[in-house]
């Protein structure tokens, strides 16, 4: 347990970051999340955020106990600055500089930056965030080297200690697959699977054995390889040929 017992976690309502949040449920005394409305081009993960909360008070009386004050953020900015296909009706692909369309310059670091000025007014100086520089898609500001010194950044400007831990910055999605159900059991693979969204279409409407998506992005094509290595590994070592168990 971490000597400072209460934690931030940025939750955007993805798989990434549901399991951040079971993370930080099972090492601090008290957790708060934050979501940010940044004019993203569709509202499903906002929408998801709602559901999985209901879903972890309703079925995880352990951590529920310790979800305490949910928030929601205004950062449309992102939308006014736009040229992202995050935030504007353009197509996902790589871009000429090397970074896929769906960069938002500067989202995560605006994101901890407004993470931390919530906690710094909520008495909360650890920020959890499901940042990755090992399956993700080029994001510069995904690296560890930047959100630690962006966090340093934070530390001096706020005159105290700001902590981002970033528990998924070295695992595949395999990996993270893997640590959900260490974290929760089947339910909470469960959940990840019918509640979250990472899908950068935000489509509700396929339903995959690895959850709802287009199945066409990136994002998609990276939840899903993940599940996949993820049940695959999984059913080898029993000797079965699935986990009925994580589906509904």
């Amino acid at each position: 347990m971490s000597s400072i017992s209460s934690a931030l976690v940025l939750f955007s309502g993805g798989q990434d970051s549901t399991v951040c949040l079971a993370w930080a449920l099972s090492r601090f005394d008290r957790v708060e999340t934050v979501g940010f409305d940044y004019g993203q081009r569709h509202a499903s993960e906002l929408a998801a955020r709602l559901r999985i909360l209901r879903g972890l008070r309703a079925n995880f009386a352990g951590k529920a106990a310790r979800l305490g004050e949910d928030h929601l953020l205004p950062l449309d900015v992102l939308k006014v600055i736009g040229g992202s296909a995050l935030t504007d009706a353009s197509k996902i692909e790589m871009g000429a500089h090397g970074l896929p369309t769906s960069f938002v310059p500067g989202r995560n670091v605006m994101f901890l930056t407004a993470a931390a000025a919530l906690g710094y007014r909520r008495g909360i100086s650890d920020l959890v965030g499901g940042m990755c520089e090992t399956d993700f898609s080029g994001y510069p500001d995904c690296r560890s080297e930047t959100v630690q010194a962006t966090a340093r950044a934070l530390s001096l400007g706020l005159a105290r200690d700001v902590r981002v831990h970033t528990p998924l910055m070295a695992m595949d999605k395999a990996a993270t697959w893997y640590l959900a159900e260490e974290l929760g059991g089947a339910a909470l693979v469960k959940l990840i699977v019918e509640e979250t969204v990472t899908c950068y279409e935000g489509d509700r409407s396929q339903r995959h054995d690895w959850g709802y998506g287009c199945g066409a992005c990136l994002a998609c094509d990276l939840r899903s390889a993940g599940y996949l290595k993820y049940t695959g590994a999984t059913a080898n070592q029993q000797g079965i040929a699935a986990r009925p168990e994580i589906k509904p």
